[in-house]
């Protein structure tokens, strides 16, 4: 059971960093150029070039990292971690970031406002974004690395962390709602 829920956190986390390290680096241009469509904003201010390449570069270098340590932790810990090959990180990373694009392009067709809540949309636009985008680039790693088993803790697990990491960066002042 250990094995089963570190692995597939460990092989989230180039998925999981990137939204938090847009936040903090965000700012600048919108992706969307200010344009509307039907009276709304594409996908707002809170989407940015800057943010979006930060994102994907801190997830690619996270799972570089990960890779060069997947091993000696593994071993400590007495199970198997899945190293990543830079096609994995990459995937896992720019589709995550991808994913919250997306989401939020439906938030504003749907008449939300920048920042607010859309349940389980808001929680796993970018596992499925990190997931597809995986497949994509490195469809061998993904599938030695993601069995459905892991699939389903990753599903179950990740709107209970993306709560609680929401919950400290709002209580922190980086973000301006809790969810």
């Amino acid at each position: 059971m250990l094995e089963l829920v570190v692995g597939a956190l460990w092989a989230m986390l180039p998925a999981y960093v990137p939204n938090n390290a847009a936040v903090l680096a965000g700012g600048g241009r919108p992706i969307d150029g200010r344009r509307t469509w039907e009276g709304r904003r594409l996908l707002g201010d809170g989407k940015t070039w800057r943010g979006t390449a930060i994102g994907v570069l801190a997830g690619v270098a996270l799972a570089l990292l990960l890779d060069a340590v997947a091993e000696p932790i593994g071993a400590s810990l007495g199970i198997g971690l899945p190293g990543f090959p830079i096609a994995a990180g990459l995937g896992l990373a720019l589709g995550a970031m991808l994913g919250d694009i997306a989401a939020s392009f439906l938030k504003r067709r749907t008449g939300r406002d920048r920042g607010a809540s859309f349940p389980v949309l808001d929680q796993l636009d970018f596992v499925a974004g990190a997931l597809a985008l995986a497949v994509l680039f490195a469809p061998v790693w993904f599938a030695d690395t993601f069995s459905l088993a892991r699939i389903a803790v990753v599903v179950v697990v990740t709107p209970l962390l993306h709560v609680g990491t929401n919950v400290v960066a709002y209580a922190a002042g980086l973000k301006a709602e809790p969810w």
